[in-house]
C-alpha cells in the first residue's frame, strides 16, 4: 500500500465516482437517442423486471435507493405510457404494487440488451480476468462498508 493509506483510498473513491459518471454520461445519451426514454426510466423497468409479481411502491424505491416521490413520478409516467401497471394491495389498500406490462416487458427486454452492449463496448479494454477482481473486490468493499455503516449505526 502507499506511504498514505488514507489519500489512496480518497483516491480510489474519486476514480471510482469518475468513472461511474462517465460510464452513466454514455448511457443517458445512448438511453435518450435509442430508445427515447432516460436512464431513471430503465432503473424502474429493469428493478420491476427482476420482481414479475410486482414491487410495492416503498419497495422500488428502496430498490432504486431514491424517494417515494421521485418513484411516484417515473411511475406514473410508465404507466400513462403503458409500460407499467399498479394495483391497489390485496394486504394494504393504502398500498399500491407496481408491475411491468406486457408492453413494458417487451420494451425493457430491448432497452437491456442496448445497454447490456453499451457497457460491454464501453469496457472493451478492460481484460476480462481483470473486471473479474476488481468486481469481486468490489463487492468485498460494498460489504465491508455496509457492515462498518451498521455497526456505527449509520445507513
Amino acid at each position: 500500500m502507499s506511504a498514505d493509506p488514507a489519500r489512496a483510498r480518497l483516491r480510489l473513491w474519486l476514480r471510482l465516482l469518475a468513472t461511474t459518471n462517465e460510464i452513466e454520461r454514455v448511457l443517458r445519451r445512448r438511453m435518450r437517442a435509442e430508445f427515447g426514454t432516460t436512464l431513471p426510466r430503465f432503473d424502474v423497468m429493469a428493478a420491476l423486471d427482476r420482481a414479475p409479481g410486482g414491487l410495492s411502491m416503498s419497495e422500488l424505491s428502496r430498490h432504486l435507493m431514491v424517494t417515494n416521490g421521485n418513484t411516484t413520478t417515473l411511475v406514473a409516467a410508465l404507466e400513462r405510457d403503458g409500460l407499467v401497471a399498479r394495483s391497489v394491495s390485496p394486504t394494504d389498500r393504502r398500498s399500491f404494487s407496481v408491475a411491468l406490462t406486457a408492453a413494458g416487458r417487451a420494451s425493457f427486454e430491448q432497452m437491456a440488451a442496448g445497454h447490456a452492449r453499451w457497457v460491454s463496448e464501453l469496457l472493451a479494454d478492460v481484460d476480462a480476468d481483470d473486471a473479474e477482481r476488481l468486481s469481486r473486490s468490489l463487492h468485498e468493499a460494498r460489504e465491508a462498508i455496509r457492515a462498518s455503516a451498521l455497526a456505527g449505526g449509520v445507513r
